[in-house]
């Protein structure tokens, strides 16, 4: 069998775009290891538009059973299985998972996501999702009036802090370089709040709490001197591991290995392939952003196969 469409990926963009498959009556194959993307383990979600408040499990589930709903003649689940590698063959393409199985396709679309770089310290499992967070967009309200830190000196650590500080009572933030890696003009705007703190060239020892974060304790690279700082919420911005691997060989990848896209169609540089969501290079990375991006995809896809 040859597919109109492969794919790959279970989170936000995964779905979406499956169910805008299913509709324009594309034979598609959606294939994923697990449903919901990074959202998964979050306790609650308040910034996912149409409802005010909802687990991690409860938006993977749902989004699970929209695309279940939709599946038949021309929609088909592959669940609980990877992708291995991703080769042309002719004018297709040719998907190999995990199982040895093979298929082939017209077009593929990629939302494979990302998953954080995790926080390397005593108690930092422990504590995450206690106090310890990778999104200040959605946890941030949570934190109003308290003292927070941000981990990392990149953009997303100053915009992070730059959105605490709008409702925190006072942000910190801890990098490990004597250089911080933001743009400057964000770097001088952010440190110029007086609510906010920024300490360089440290590497953070232990996160401090029982059942809730209550400090952390970072050490200096240069004095050794070790302090110890009383806070309610730690949020960690030290970059994004994209799950790109196993297209590294056929789509063109940036320096830290998102899929080149085209925004205005999502497009990446290989004709037949396309890309939404953490997995590539947009600015901005959203649940509701990624799901966006895959309606983009999909409806460019159609054209692709039927305008053409």
């Amino acid at each position: 069998m040859i597919y109109d469409l492969i794919i790959i990926g279970g989170g936000p963009a995964g779905v979406a775009a499956a169910v805008y498959a299913s509709r324009k009556r594309l034979k598609t194959l959606f294939i994923t290891k697990e449903w919901g993307g990074q959202s998964v383990v979050s306790e609650q979600i308040f910034n996912w538009i149409g409802t005010s408040s909802i687990s991690g499990i409860e938006l993977a589930n749902n989004l699970k059973n929209h695309v279940l709903a939709n599946v038949g003649e021309s929609l088909e689940v592959k669940e609980g299985n990877t992708v291995d590698s991703v080769s042309k063959q002719d004018n297709l393409f040719k998907i190999k998972t995990n199982d040895a199985k093979e298929f082939l396709t017209k077009t593929i679309l990629i939302t494979t996501g990302s998953g954080r770089r995790k926080l390397e310290a005593k108690n930092a499992d422990k504590l995450e999702h206690k106090g310890l967070t990778y999104c200040a967009s959605c946890d941030g309200p949570l934190f109003a009036d308290m003292d927070v830190v941000v981990i990392g000196g990149g953009n997303a650590g100053f915009e992070s802090a730059s959105q605490l500080l709008a409702y925190c009572k006072s942000v910190t933030l801890l990098h490990r370089s004597e250089k911080f890696k933001a743009d400057e003009i964000t770097v001088e705007k952010v440190l110029k709040n007086p609510k906010m703190k920024a300490v360089k060239n440290v590497d953070i020892l232990e996160i401090k709490g029982d059942k809730f974060v209550e400090g952390i304790i970072y050490k200096d690279k240069v004095t050794s001197q070790e302090t110890e700082l009383k806070v309610s919420g730690i949020f960690v911005e030290i970059g994004q591991i994209p799950n790109t691997s196993f297209v590294k060989d056929i789509v063109p990848l940036d320096e830290i290995k998102r899929i080149k896209i085209n925004p205005l169609n999502q497009k990446t540089e290989v004709p037949g392939i396309w890309a939404a969501g953490d997995c590539t290079d947009v600015l901005y990375h959203q649940n509701n952003i990624a799901t966006g991006d895959a309606v983009r995809a999909l409806e460019d896809i159609y054209l692709y196969l039927y305008a053409k």
